[in-house]
């Protein structure tokens, strides 16, 4: 019979075994991969795996607090346009590379002195292909970028509107491409940081047709025709990790629009031939997310409009919900 002993363990030498382990277990937990929602205003790019499913629901609510004036000077506003809307973006992963996405938009608005939207109102409809180019390699520092590509489509009411509250399109098929930039860093204390980058461009491909009350600002008896003016949008986002579950996401974005061309005739006869003035503006966007595991996650936050001419002041809280299947 073979006898098997066992050399007990020193009291010192276990205590290094078992500090080994926990720091073994420390430095995996640091650097487990960390969990984003998405800032609120910056573009994703295509999901990284063909036949992925992602769908986020945004809910908001405008509350306009004054205008900029050409100048750029704040006056107040009375009364006040106010709106809640719910904007889902769907996205499907085509190939690991090439994805299309949409937004569906319902909204409902309100105004003391022009009443309420007769329901809720659907907006236009863009849909976008996104192609990622470049491959992201965090320990090279080459970032992924992106190429988005599509056209709004003409979906919500324009002409002849009951009420102006019911007007949330432009009655034109409008082209808009963008190209996008993501990289992420590890910060001292294995702390994550993510940024974006992104630039919009759009442009109408038609013209469209309106009669009497109009999202163009025609009343009654008008008769021509309205094109909005080329618009985009510059911006930069950052989320910072404080845990693998919570992040703190920032945005800062300028919004450029030229004025739209509106031709006809007024119910008078007045022939029209203008352009309305350019506007910009420039918004932040604090938000905070929390992430249940790489799949689920809900952003919180507000868009504050701060600056800018001809257009409004505005502070827009909203928040979503992240879902990837």
């Amino acid at each position: 019979m073979v006898r098997l002993s066992f050399l007990p363990c020193s009291r010192s030498l276990c205590a290094v075994l078992v500090g080994s382990c926990l720091a073994s277990l420390s430095f995996h937990t640091a650097h487990a991969a960390q969990w984003y929602t998405g800032s609120l205003v910056s573009p994703s790019g295509a999901k990284s795996h063909a036949g992925d499913l992602g769908i986020e629901p945004y809910y908001t609510y405008s509350q306009p607090v004054g205008t900029f004036a050409s100048n750029g000077t704040s006056h107040p506003l009375h009364p006040r346009q106010q709106s809640f809307s719910n904007s889902t973006l769907w996205k499907y992963g085509i190939t690991d590379d090439i994805s299309i996405q949409t937004h569906t938009v319902i909204s409902y608005g309100w105004k003391h002195s022009a009443g309420h939207s007769h329901g809720p109102q659907f907006g236009d409809f863009p849909v976008d292909f996104i192609w990622r180019f470049l491959h992201p390699n965090p320990k090279r520092f080459i970032p992924d970028l992106n190429l988005f590509a599509g056209v709004v489509m003409p979906t919500g009411a324009y002409s002849r509107l009951r009420s102006t509250q019911d007007g949330t399109g432009t009655g034109a098929y409008v082209f808009r491409v963008a190209i996008t930039e993501q990289s992420t860093y590890t910060l001292p204390g294995n702390h994550a940081l993510r940024l974006r980058v992104w630039n919009w461009w759009r442009r109408a491909l038609t013209s469209a047709r309106l009669r009497d009350t109009t999202t163009y600002g025609t009343t009654a008896g008008f008769r021509g025709t309205g094109r909005p003016g080329m618009s985009g949008q510059t911006g930069f986002s950052l989320e910072y990790g404080i845990t693998q579950r919570w992040v703190l996401a920032m945005d800062l974005a300028r919004d450029w629009g030229n004025g739209s061309h509106l031709k006809g005739w007024t119910a008078a006869g007045t022939r029209v031939n203008k352009i309305s003035a350019a506007s910009t503006d420039w918004q932040i966007a604090p938000a905070v997310e929390y992430n249940w595991n790489p799949r689920w996650g809900v952003i919180a936050g507000a868009a504050v409009y701060y600056a800018g001419h001809n257009t409004g002041i505005k502070v827009a809280p909203q928040f979503a919900v992240n879902a990837v299947f």
